[in-house]
């Protein structure tokens, strides 16, 4: 009998090999649901199990003269059974092993892209537990914002892979479902029995309704989830990008010991993992998009799907498996530089701060208009100026400081002002 792969690496599932044996497990799991009926005889059974195999340049021969590859298969299995071959694929269509197979190649794949996730959110939860309170500007419109902390971006990060996990899974287990109901699907020659215990003994779900397909909606909702993790790597990415530009270097790429970021600038070290990311995030959003388009087939089947899939499937997952592990490698190696968030939370002498400055005003009885002008002004004569310093303003201003002490002053300047919260939101994520 032939071996079930246990686990093999990402791209082995879609070579021709693994492929043949899901298809032949489907061709086993019937056979054996038509013994346990009574259908097949003991002896044809044992014999079936004990011989049935393939040769893949056979195939390719058959094929070359019949012009299907299922019919190439089968020609090639039956050489090795002999006559109990007989017993194979009866009552079947193409469609019931090509799609009930696709689903345990799936299943082989979804096994690694899970623990790919699993280790994502590891190395993202080590970061945010890292830079808890390792403070940096936050950023709205790409402009500087309020104080918040690098954990806080990682919790974030944390939240949505967690997300992307619980979607994947979700998914997944959708597609885990076979389909062996014959010709446009009414079970004319086989029973619903006989799909239920193959199912079973497959581990998957019998469709509770197909035509001479499973319908592609299924399979478009799992590559929407791919697509999905793809596309928030790449937002994690161009965070990345922004924040190593090199007049904001609050973080850093690995840069391995006799690497070279230019052929022609000896001092450059660029993002290329989060840039190369950011673009395969981009093959996996218009594999899915493919997916959309096989949804409509004509009628009870079309094959138009069928070519498609033979590129998206098996591209998608291995991008997905690359993608994650390279994102892990990432930011497993991102060199973080807290002294440099430091510096960029003073710039123009603290800019950022304009806001408590501004309630603190109205605390001691300003109109909220008048303390917004007041500060906005003192704000922008900094903001404008390469040398400007916004606290050294505040002080020079006697608008301010007949409302305000030295020390109110300083504490609307203390960041830890705005980070109270934070280990709220820790509580939250569990950490």
């Amino acid at each position: 009998m032939i071996e079930r792969y246990s686990r093999p690496e990402m791209a082995n599932i879609w070579e021709l090999e693994n492929k043949y044996h899901c298809w032949l497990e489907v061709e086993l799991a019937v056979c054996r649901a038509h013994n346990k009926l009574g259908n097949i005889p003991d002896q044809a059974l044992k014999t079936i199990e004990e011989k049935a195999n393939f040769n893949i340049k056979r195939i390719d021969e058959i094929e070359e003269e019949v012009k299907h590859d299922i019919i190439a298969f089968l020609t090639s299995v039956a050489e090795y059974v002999g006559e109990p071959s007989r017993y194979i694929h009866m009552g079947m269509t193409s469609s019931d092993v090509l799609d009930t197979a696709l689903s345990l190649q799936l299943k082989q794949t979804n096994t690694i892209i899970d623990k790919d996730i699993e280790a994502v959110i590891g190395s993202i939860r080590q970061k945010a537990i890292e830079h808890k309170n390792t403070v940096c500007i936050g950023r709205s419109h790409g402009i500087h914002a309020e104080p918040t902390t690098f954990g806080h971006k990682m919790c974030l990060w944390l939240d949505i892979m967690q997300r992307n996990q619980q979607r994947f899974r979700t998914a997944a287990e959708e597609i885990r479902v076979g389909m062996i109901s014959g010709p446009v699907g009414t079970y004319s020659n086989i029973s619903p029995e006989i799909e239920e215990m193959a199912c079973k003994d497959l581990g998957l779900k019998p469709a509770r309704v197909s035509t001479q397909v499973i319908q592609r909606d299924i399979h478009a909702n799992y590559m929407q989830a791919l697509a999905l993790i793809a596309t928030t790597i790449e937002q994690f990415c161009v965070e990345l990008r922004h924040l190593q530009r090199t007049e904001v270097l609050e973080v850093e790429e690995g840069f391995s010991k006799g690497q070279k970021g230019s052929s022609a600038m000896p001092h450059k070290k660029n993002p290329i993992s989060a840039e190369n990311l950011t673009g395969l995030a981009r093959l996996a959003r218009s594999n899915s998009f493919a997916a959309l388009e096989n949804i409509p087939l004509w009628h009870e089947r079309d094959i138009s799907h069928s070519s498609v899939e033979r590129v998206i499937f098996p591209d998608s997952t291995i991008l997905m498996d690359y993608m994650l592990n390279r994102f892990k490698t990432l930011i497993d190696n991102l060199q973080v530089y807290p002294e440099n968030m430091k510096r960029n939370t003073h710039l123009y002498g603290g800019v950022i701060y304009s806001q408590k400055v501004m309630l603190a005003l109205c605390n001691k009885g300003m109109l909220r208009e008048d303390a917004y002008r007041l500060v906005q002004e003192n704000a922008h004569q900094a903001w404008n100026n390469l040398e400007g310093d916004f606290k050294a303003n505040l002080y020079r201003d006697p608008r301010i400081t007949e409302k305000l002490s030295s020390e109110e002053i300083e504490r609307c300047f203390d960041p830890g002002e705005y980070l109270v919260n934070i280990n709220k939101i820790y509580e939250r994520m569990g950490i």
